[in-house]
């Protein structure tokens, strides 16, 4: 089972279908947990990307997720995850 991670390019508030939104997905795993620092710095999971550029591969994001019927919950170190990055219509153009 994959965890998925959702990457959205702009909250602004407004709701829009993601179904509708231009977006890709790519397979990713938890490379490590970075713990937390004191109170003012969250733990941090860091995303092996597959696909992406090798300068560009990982990522960090605050280590807490909703499960499905809303507990908080925290990736584990090796977890395969899908990262979604999707943008508004208004900020893609179609390939010509």
């Amino acid at each position: 089972m994959r965890a998925r991670c959702f990457m959205s390019g702009k909250d602004n508030g407004e709701k829009e279908d993601s179904g509708k939104k231009p977006n890709v997905t790519l397979p990713g795993t938890v490379a490590k947990i970075i713990p937390a620092i004191g109170d003012h710095i969250p733990e941090k999971a860091e995303i092996k990307i597959e696909g992406a550029d090798d300068l560009y591969r990982e990522v960090r994001i605050e280590n807490k997720m909703i499960d499905a019927d809303g507990n908080p919950v925290k990736l584990k170190k090796g977890a395969e995850v899908d990262v979604t990055i999707e943008a508004d219509n208004k900020d893609s153009k179609s390939e010509e």
